[in-house]
C-alpha cells in the first residue's frame, strides 16, 4: 500500500484533532520526527531514531533510513531551527564520503524518498 505525503499529513492531523489537548501554534521537533519516521516506514524504509548520548558522535542525525541499499541521514528541525556547528560538520562528513543527508522540517522534505 502506498500513501502520499498529503494523505499521511491529513491522517496525522485527523488523529491529533481527536485529542483533548489544544494544538500548538508551531510543530514540535519530536512530532515532526515521529511523522517522518512513520511516513518513511510506510514507504518501506527501515528507520532508526538515533539518541544522542555519552559516547555518541557529536552532531549525528536524528534519523537514519535505509531502503534497497539507499542510506539517508535525516536531521529534523522545526521551521526556524538551524544546524549546530557539530551537525553541520557531520553533514559535511557524510556528503564528503558520498552519503545522502537531508534536513527535514516536514514530510515535504522527504516525500521524494
Amino acid at each position: 500500500m502506498r500513501i502520499t505525503s498529503e494523505e499521511f499529513a491529513k491522517l496525522a492531523s485527523t488523529r491529533a484533532a481527536g485529542s483533548s489537548k489544544p494544538s500548538a501554534p508551531s510543530p514540535k521537533e519530536s512530532d515532526i520526527q515521529k511523522n517522518i519516521k512513520a511516513y518513511l516506514e510506510l514507504r518501506g524504509f527501515f528507520v532508526v531514531k538515533i539518541h544522542q548520548s555519552l559516547g555518541s558522535h557529536r552532531g549525528i542525525s536524528d534519523l537514519y533510513a535505509l531502503k534497497n541499499g539507499r542510506h539517508v541521514w535525516i536531521e529534523v528541525k522545526t521551521p526556524k531551527g538551524r544546524l549546530s556547528e557539530h551537525q553541520q560538520r557531520f553533514k559535511e562528513n557524510i556528503e564528503a564520503a558520498g552519503g545522502e543527508y537531508r534536513i527535514a522540517r516536514g514530510l515535504d522534505d522527504v516525500s521524494d524518498l
